[in-house]
Parts: structure tokens; C-alpha cells; sequence
């Protein structure tokens, strides 16, 4: 039994389900910024205010599966990626907060939903500009020791990526808002989600090439049954974004924006693999699911105990979504009046 792989796929399923689920609440938040009125700016934060805190599990899930699985990893990327970890941490606190000070205190509302769309508008964009950074390669010299600064990290490559988080997460935040509001929200959210599909293929595209260019070991296994299955999934969730939505059926629409998600990512990981981190300054110098990874000892401890525990977690999310399921409520919780 190969731990390592297990273990690749487990962080891999994690973070993808927080692409997915908190994805939409940074796309809402962004669009949020957009909003043509309070009233709609209450729509946006009712429809992520009862999932937003157990969407947030799936993050603390993920990084501290990484830390205990690769835990080499955990220390260069939060070492080389701090201030912009720490940008990140700040902005989701800020969009935290904001949804609960905007109705306790209705004389400062504009300020805290001011922030309650930056904080989201950030993480959107940095986490694409992290991914970014990690597909093109970065400055980790023998012995896991990082050799760069954190303006290294704002190239643009890593921008472009980041402007493709951004776009997907909008299209995602948009399909859902729609599937959660009702009126001339909920049809000029249709037209947003097409609108944002478009730049995010447009985006993607234009990554993809320059990815090409710049990171040719992304591409090895084209020819993989893994990679073609995976593409094929890719490209049906891609044409079901506008075709679902411009039919009205807000359901396939979120299910396939949800698909385009898991699957862009998935795709990138098999064809990464085993690489996790790879070095800018030779191949040889990467970090590997094999020579960044725990004890065999450690892994299978961490192992069963995430046999126990990612179920209660994948199990709370498809209840709290079964509790909350239906259009968004203004006039409870978070948007209720003080």
C-alpha cells in the first residue's frame, strides 16, 4: 500500500471540497462589492451566512492534513508564503466579522460590508496567485531551503492564475447566488455567471499556453486514461456552466461550475505527480510526495484517524446544506434587524 499516494489524494480531495464549497462564498462576497443596493447586499451575505463557518472546516482540514502528511512542505510554502498567507488570514477574518458587526451595528453597515467584499475579493485572487506560483515553480534550493522574497512571488504568471481563481470563484459565486435569490437578483446573476464563464475560459486558455511554455512537466501524461478521463470531465462541466444556466436550471448549473472546479484541479495534480512543490532553480531540488512526506508510522496513524474524521466532517456539510437548502432568508441570522 503506497501512504504517500493515499495520502496525495486525501489532501487533494480536501482541497478541492474547499475550492468548491468556500468558493462561492468568496465569489458572492466579491460580487457583493457590485451590488446595486442594501437590500441585495443582504441577499449576498444571507446566502453564505449559515455555510460559511463550515466551509472554513474544509481549509483547517486540508492544512492540517499537509502538515501531517508533508509536513516539509507545510514549513517551505508557509515560510515563502507568508505575508501573503497572512494577507489572506486577515481578509477572511475581515469577511468573518463583518457579517457579524454589520448587524449589530447598523450606523457603520457600508463600512463592514465594505469589508465583508474585500475580504473576500483577496483570498479569491491570492490563493490563484499561491497556485500560480507553485505550478510555475519556486526558489527552493537543496535541503527544502527557500530562496526567495515575497515580491518574487507577484510575477506575472502567478497574477494571470490568480485572475483565473478570481474568475472561476465569481462564476461559481454567481451560479449559486442565483440558485438562492429571487427577482432581478436572481436573473442578473444568470447573465453575471455567463459573463464570468467567459473570462474564466478566456483566462484559462491564456494560462494553459503559457504554462505550456514555462511549466512542460505539467504535461507528460496527456496520454494518461487518468488525464483524458478527467479533461473529458473538464470540458462536459465547462459547456454545462452556460447551457444549465441559461436554461434556468440553477442545480446542473452549480453542479457543473462545482465539476470545472474539481476537475481543473485534479487534472493538474495527477499530471504534477509525485511532485508537490516544484524548484525553480532545477527539477532535482522539487519537493516530492516522497521525499517531503512523514514516517510510514506517522502516516498510518494519521491515516486512520482521518478515516474517523473526514466523515463527520463530509457528513455535518451535507446536513447543513440540507438544513439551509432552499432561497436565502434576509430576515434571519446575520441580516436580521438588529
Amino acid at each position: 500500500m503506497d501512504l504517500n499516494l493515499i495520502w496525495f489524494v486525501l489532501v487533494g480531495v480536501l482541497i478541492a471540497g474547499y475550492a468548491v464549497l468556500d468558493g462561492f462564498d468568496l465569489g458572492i462576497g466579491a460580487l457583493s462589492l457590485f451590488a446595486k443596493s442594501e437590500a441585495e447586499r443582504d441577499v449576498h451575505v444571507a446566502a453564505v451566512g449559515p455555510v460559511w463557518d463550515g466551509n472554513e472546516v474544509w481549509l483547517l482540514t486540508g492544512g492540517g492534513a499537509l502538515f501531517a502528511a508533508f509536513p516539509v512542505v507545510y514549513a517551505t510554502v508557509f515560510s515563502g508564503f507568508y505575508l501573503a498567507l497572512v494577507l489572506v488570514l486577515v481578509a477572511l477574518i475581515a469577511r468573518a466579522v463583518s457579517m457579524e458587526f454589520r448587524a449589530a451595528m447598523p450606523e457603520h453597515k457600508r463600512a463592514w460590508d465594505l469589508a465583508f467584499g474585500l475580504g473576500s475579493l483577496l483570498p479569491a485572487i491570492l490563493f490563484g496567485v499561491a497556485v500560480g506560483n507553485v505550478l510555475h515553480g519556486v526558489p527552493v534550493d537543496t535541503g527544502a531551503v527557500w530562496k526567495g522574497s515575497f515580491l518574487g512571488l507577484l510575477n506575472p504568471y502567478s497574477i494571470l492564475v490568480g485572475l483565473v481563481s478570481l474568475a472561476m470563484f465569481v462564476m461559481h459565486g454567481a451560479v449559486y447566488l442565483r440558485m438562492k435569490s429571487e427577482g432581478a437578483l436572481e436573473a442578473r446573476m444568470a447573465k453575471v455567471a455567463v459573463g464570468a464563464w467567459a473570462a474564466f475560459v478566456a483566462l484559462f486558455l491564456a494560462a494553459t499556453a503559457w504554462s505550456y511554455v514555462g511549466s512542460p512537466f505539467l504535461f507528460g501524461r496527456l496520454s494518461n486514461p487518468l488525464t483524458l478521463v478527467l479533461l473529458v470531465v473538464l470540458a462536459a462541466g465547462l459547456v454545462g456552466v452556460p447551457v444549465f444556466t441559461r436554461a434556468g436550471k440553477s442545480g446542473r448549473a452549480f453542479l457543473s461550475s462545482s465539476v470545472v472546479i474539481v476537475a481543473g484541479l485534479l487534472t493538474v495534480a495527477a499530471n504534477a505527480f509525485p511532485v508537490l512543490v516544484p524548484s525553480s532553480l532545477g527539477l532535482e531540488k522539487s519537493l516530492t510526495v516522497y521525499n517531503a512526506s512523514s514516517s510510514p508510522r506517522t502516516l498510518t496513524t494519521m491515516l486512520v484517524i482521518a478515516l474517523l474524521g473526514v466523515p463527520v466532517v463530509i457528513g455535518y456539510t451535507i446536513f447543513a446544506y440540507r438544513v439551509f437548502r432552499g432561497k436565502a432568508k434576509v430576515d434571519e441570522g446575520y441580516t436580521a434587524a438588529a
